[in-house]
C-alpha cells in the first residue's frame, strides 16, 4: 500500500513539474512570433492584401530586423534602386528584386559590416510605384494604376471604363526602354480597334508590365458642307470604310439642284491645301468609282444657282400642277 502510494504522489508531482514548464515553454514560443511581427504603433503598413512581385524604384518595402527596433521601419526604394539603412555604410540594390531576395542581400550587407552576426530579416511590399500603366485620351475615364501580376491591354482600357464616342480606330501603347548603350528609346506600337475588340484577337491584346502609355487618338473628322440635307462633321471609325458616297449617306443625301461636281478640300503635309474636283453624278451613277477621304477633308457639294432660281420662277409664276411642273423640271434639266 506504501509503494503503490509513493508511485501516485510521484505521478502527481510530475504533472505539477510538468504543466508550468510546458505553459512557459509555449510562453517563449508566441513572444518569439510576435516579436518579429511589426507592432501597430511602430508605422509599418499591413501588406497582407499586396500581390508579391520584383520591387523596382519607388516603391515602399516595410523592414523587419527580429530584435533591432532601430532597423524595423518603412523605407522608400530610390530612383536609381537602392534603399540606405542606419549602420550602414553602403547602400543597398534591391531594384529587380523579389522580397525574399532583398531579405537575403539586406542580411548578407549587415553581416559583412559586422552590424549584426545572424540577422533575422523580414521584407514586405507596403506601395508599389514602380510599375504604373497611364491610360489617357478618348476614354471614359483617363486613369493611371500600378500593374499587379498579369495585366493586360484589355484590362487597361476596362479601368478607364472603355473608349469614348469620339474614340478613333488605333490604340497607341508607348514604352520607354534603354538600351544598351545607355539610351532611352520609346516604342510605339499600334493596335487597330477593331482587331482587338471586334475581332478578339489574342495577340492584339498585348501583355503590360509596367512603365507604358497607352493613348487613345480622338478620330479624325471630315466635313461636308453644301448642298446636303445634314451638313457636319461625321467621325471617321474605319478610315478604309471612309469615302464620298458614305459621306452622302452620312449627310442623309443631296438636295435638289445639286451640282454635277463636287469638291474635296485636302490640306497636305507641307501646309498647302489642294482643291479635288470629282464627278459626283458619274459617283452616283456608278459609271466611276467611289473616292476616299481623310481625315479633316472637306466635302463640298455646291448647288446649281442659276438653274435653282429658273426653277423657283417657274414654279412661282406658272400656274401647273404639282406633276406638271416636276415634268418640266426634268425637261430641261
Amino acid at each position: 500500500m506504501v509503494k503503490t502510494s509513493t508511485k501516485k504522489t510521484t505521478a502527481k508531482g510530475l504533472q505539477l513539474v510538468t504543466m508550468p514548464r510546458l505553459c512557459f515553454v509555449l510562453l517563449l514560443a508566441c513572444t518569439a512570433i510576435l516579436a518579429q511581427r511589426p507592432a501597430s504603433s511602430s508605422g509599418l503598413t499591413d501588406t497582407s492584401s499586396l500581390p508579391v512581385q520584383k520591387i523596382g524604384a519607388d516603391d515602399l518595402i516595410g523592414l523587419t530586423v527580429y530584435d533591432s527596433p532601430e532597423l524595423t521601419r518603412n523605407i522608400r526604394v530610390s530612383n536609381d534602386g537602392t534603399i540606405r539603412l542606419p549602420l550602414l555604410r553602403q547602400r543597398i540594390k534591391v531594384a529587380g528584386m523579389w522580397p525574399a531576395e532583398v531579405e537575403s542581400a539586406i542580411g548578407n550587407a549587415l553581416r559583412k559590416e559586422g552590424v549584426m552576426v545572424e540577422p533575422v530579416v523580414t521584407v514586405n511590399v507596403a506601395e508599389y510605384r514602380s510599375r504604373p500603366i497611364k491610360v489617357v485620351g478618348a476614354v471614359k475615364h483617363p486613369v493611371t494604376f500600378q500593374a499587379f501580376g498579369e495585366t493586360t491591354l484589355l484590362d487597361a482600357i476596362s479601368k478607364a471604363e472603355g473608349l469614348s464616342d469620339d474614340a478613333g480606330p488605333e490604340i497607341l501603347v508607348s514604352k520607354t526602354q534603354t538600351g544598351e548603350d545607355g539610351k532611352s528609346r520609346t516604342l510605339v506600337q499600334r493596335i487597330p480597334v477593331k482587331v482587338l475588340i471586334d475581332a478578339a484577337d489574342p495577340e492584339s491584346n498585348l501583355a503590360l508590365e509596367g512603365g507604358e502609355e497607352i493613348r487613345v487618338p480622338d478620330a479624325g473628322r471630315i466635313y461636308v458642307v453644301g448642298n446636303v440635307k445634314k451638313p457636319g462633321a461625321f467621325p471617321i471609325k474605319d478610315a478604309s470604310e471612309t469615302s464620298v458616297m458614305r459621306l452622302l449617306a452620312l449627310s442623309e443625301g443631296l438636295l435638289a439642284y445639286s451640282s454635277k461636281t463636287a469638291y474635296i478640300y485636302r490640306k497636305e503635309a507641307s501646309g498647302g491645301k489642294n482643291e479635288i474636283p470629282i464627278d459626283l453624278e458619274k459617283i452616283i451613277q456608278r459609271k466611276s468609282p467611289d473616292v476616299s477621304l481623310v481625315a479633316n477633308d472637306v466635302l463640298y457639294i455646291p448647288d446649281r444657282t442659276g438653274r435653282k432660281t429658273v426653277m423657283t420662277t417657274l414654279e412661282k409664276s406658272l400656274p401647273l400642277g404639282a406633276a406638271a411642273t416636276s415634268a418640266l423640271i426634268w425637261a430641261i434639266r
